[in-house]
């Protein structure tokens, strides 16, 4: 199937919004369109996020959403994989994959020293896929939170 990986900016802005939305219900949160897209909004009018969306036949089916980061012992840029999700439709084509090179090829093109993330340990599918693209589980840290 072919497909094309765009950077996101505000012509795509719908498009990322649904895609957005779709993947925050994947996690269990409530279903507000609008309320994604001015958080996808805001992101790009702030440079604070990259977005790349992947389009076959003119659609959008997935995305890859990173942020910038900077790493204490390579004293370097990285980029946090924040978010990836691609369109149930379209799921097992590779499309997450290509994704997933987009961001490293977003590594060189921003010269950072490669990407980091996070996953649930109930992803079954994420947990298979980034091993397979080249990622290292870290056994060594323990990933805490704190919500205001």
């Amino acid at each position: 199937m072919n497909f094309t990986i765009k950077k996101a900016n505000l012509e795509n802005l719908d498009a990322a919004a649904e895609l957005f939305n779709l993947y925050r219900v994947f996690y269990r949160q409530p279903d507000d369109y609008e309320k994604c897209k001015n958080f996808i909004k805001e992101r790009l009018d702030n440079d604070q996020s990259n977005i790349f969306l992947i389009y076959v036949d003119n659609k959008a089916v997935g995305f890859v959403q990173l942020y910038k980061l900077y790493h204490y012992v390579k004293l370097a840029k990285q980029w946090l994989l924040s978010d990836l999700f691609v369109h149930p439709d379209y799921r097992g084509k590779g499309f997450s994959v290509a994704l997933i090179e987009r961001a490293k090829q977003w590594c060189d093109e921003t010269e950072a020293c490669g990407l980091m993330l996070e996953t649930e340990k109930t992803n079954d599918i994420g947990n298979k896929l980034y091993p397979r693209c080249g990622f290292e589980y870290d056994g060594l840290h323990n990933y805490y939170y704190w919500w205001k």
